[in-house]
């Protein structure tokens, strides 16, 4: 069984690809010096475009939400707050089933699917540097265009990469499986695990993968659904660099700090 790459095979990806990407720009700017300069630039660019000096605005619940699904009442609560900070309590608290006060184990999918299925853009920690760990900012309404429909492998499919994969969440992550089954409780992220189809290669890269094909899929938990989805830019498929690095160990860190420490000293 091909597992999923996780953080300490990715972070070698991640410095394999940027690596790549400064050699591509050598060859538009000519110099090291040059796509040293070009680079940091891109860099403070981006650094400076966020307003740190202004105080962030929090979304404000106004009221219930009562649509049908758990990613309707967040798509919702959202749109009712464009332009302001949302917390995960918050979410956690729209996305309640308003008859039953059941509140949703997968909401981190739904708020994933709003950004990857629906082309909304949500701002997280990752992505802006104002924002804390599980705050959220939808900046505007508008959406992207998004990829083709995702498909899924169909049921003789399913029940084959479940058997190959033990029935256990097919993620791997320095050396060891994550193994979770369905109806496991997820002490990490907590609630009730329920293993779904993921591309073993990105919906962004491959969006026509063949679901009669059990070796193109591989179960995993809704935790690592949705940390796969952040390992990778949906709108170009090329590796969220940032994101990975973020998500590896202090060591991998260190690593990925000392490449660049060489790189960029290098004359």
């Amino acid at each position: 069984l091909t597992r999923c790459a996780g953080p300490a095979q990715l972070v070698r990806s991640a410095c394999a690809s940027v690596e790549a990407l400064f050699s591509v720009m050598s060859l538009s700017i000519g110099s090291r010096s040059a796509r040293r300069e070009s680079t940091m630039s891109g860099v403070m660019n981006m650094v400076d475009s966020v307003d740190y000096s202004d105080p962030k605005e929090y979304a404000v619940i106004s009221g219930s939400y009562d649509q049908k699904s758990v990613r309707a009442r967040i798509e919702a609560f959202f749109l009712d707050n464009v332009g302001k900070v949302a917390t995960r309590e918050q979410i956690i608290e729209v996305a309640t089933d308003p008859k039953t006060g059941r509140q949703p184990e997968n909401w981190h999918q739904r708020l994933s699917e709003l950004r990857t299925d629906h082309g909304y853009t949500i701002l997280s920690w990752r992505n802006r540097g104002d924002l804390r760990v599980s705050e959220y900012l939808m900046p505007t309404a508008d959406k992207r265009d998004t990829a083709s429909r995702r498909v899924r492998p169909t049921a003789a499919t399913w029940r084959s990469v479940l058997e190959t994969a033990d029935y256990s969440c097919a993620w791997e992550q320095d050396g060891q499986y994550c193994g979770l089954r369905d109806g496991d409780l997820d002490h990490v992220g907590g609630g009730t695990v329920r293993l779904t189809p993921d591309h073993k290669q990105p919906h962004s890269l491959n969006s026509d993968v063949d679901p009669s094909l059990p070796e193109k899929w591989q179960p995993l938990c809704g935790r690592h659904q949705v940390m796969k989805k952040n390992y990778w830019d949906d709108d170009t498929g090329w590796l969220n660099v940032m994101a990975i690095v973020q998500s590896a160990s202090e060591e991998e860190k260190r690593r990925v700090l000392d490449f660049l420490k060489s790189y960029f000293e290098e004359g």
